[in-house]
């Protein structure tokens, strides 16, 4: 950044501004926060606009006459003058205390307009995975190994001298997905959430296996990538016919075992098991589909809603089972830990 400010003009405020923008900036997400930054320097170190420059308005809080909470809509009424033309302002004074709530706030509490918004943001959620390292080599500028066949090749045309140095790394690959999520009757009200969460996932991630269970396993992988996400809800409703029924979560997984884990658990995938523990089925036929599953996938990762609870231990009979044989266990009970979830991920 120092040696692009050497070659611009420091005065044109376009010019610093796209230099700063291309060069510090690497994702999307951070446009809006870089606007901010770069205005808030602009304003504040180049002030001189001539004979019509105004100062600030000194800020409520550092206004020691100043005793009661003034918003922003407020300050700007009181430097309005009567020829002032009306406009409509929108007061978001307190919109980071609502969402700071909205953040903390389980989903169980939720109204139904809470878990709309809820909706929405987990629409606008993005999701990276961590990669792996495949077997396969690709040609690269440098690397720790010699790509011997382009080297032979190349000398071919220099009368048998290797002149040039050819090299080659293992290929980056994004790993596999694969979702399972308990809709039986202890978690119904999480249910319709959780498949919020699981589309809004496929969506950002195309390789993404994705499966309900209750007492039956079921396929929604194909309903969830339809870009609709009330029209792909409502086709994963016709497709399971077991919802807020019994929990049998090791004949279900012992089913995916023998039906898909080939299918499914190929090139290192993450599988994220969603569940309450809460298991009527044999406890032996759980522990050894839980051992079978943590030995073919690359991580195993249990998202209970009621873990975070002050009062929650995991001494159900399924839960405690699941337990040892797990590589993370995390909560899913707010928006929260939804984003320490996308951040695992990408870690991993």
């Amino acid at each position: 950044m120092l040696r692009a400010l050497s070659l611009i003009d420091l005065s044109v405020r376009e010019e610093v501004y796209h230099a700063a923008r291309c060069l510090l900036i690497t994702r999307k997400e951070d446009y809006p926060l870089f606007e901010d930054l770069f205005g808030w320097f602009w304003e504040g170190f180049f002030t001189n606009r001539g004979p019509t420059a105004q100062p600030a308005p000194l800020a409520p809080r550092h206004d020691p006459t100043q005793h009661q909470k003034i918003s922003f809509v407020s300050l700007l009424n009181e430097k309005a003058s009567l020829d002032d033309p009306e406009e409509d302002v929108t007061d978001r004074s307190f919109s980071f205390s609502v969402t700071e709530v909205m953040q903390q706030k389980r989903f169980s509490q939720m109204t139904p307009e809470e878990l709309e918004q809820v909706k929405r943001v987990m629409q606008r959620f993005r999701w990276r995975v961590g990669m792996r390292r495949t077997r396969r080599l690709m040609d690269a500028n440098q690397g720790q190994q010699f790509n011997l066949r382009r080297m032979q090749a190349s000398a071919l045309r220099t009368q048998g001298v290797p002149l040039e140095l050819h090299w080659q790394k293992r290929k980056i690959k994004p790993r596999p997905i694969v979702l399972l999520a308990d809709i039986s009757g202890s978690m119904e009200k999480f249910s319709r959430l959780i498949l919020q969460f699981f589309h809004g996932l496929t969506q950002d991630y195309q390789q993404t296996e994705t499966f309900v269970f209750g007492t039956r396993l079921t396929r929604i992988t194909e309903q969830l990538k339809l870009r609709n996400i009330d029209q792909a809800l409502t086709e994963s409703g016709r497709e399971v016919i077991d919802w807020s029924g019994g929990t049998k979560i090791g004949a279900c997984l012992a089913q995916f075992n023998k039906e898909w884990s080939r299918r499914v658990l190929r090139r290192g995938a993450l599988v994220l098991i969603v569940s309450d523990g809460c298991d009527t089925g044999d406890l032996d036929e759980l522990k050894d589909a839980m051992r079978f599953l943590q030995h073919r996938c690359a991580r195993l990762i249990w998202l209970n809603p009621y873990l975070g609870n002050a009062a929650y231990r995991p001494e159900v009979r399924g839960m405690a089972t699941a337990l040892p044989f797990l590589d993370d266990f995390m909560s899913i009970r707010n928006l929260q830990s939804l984003q320490e979830l996308a951040g695992h991920l990408e870690r991993l």
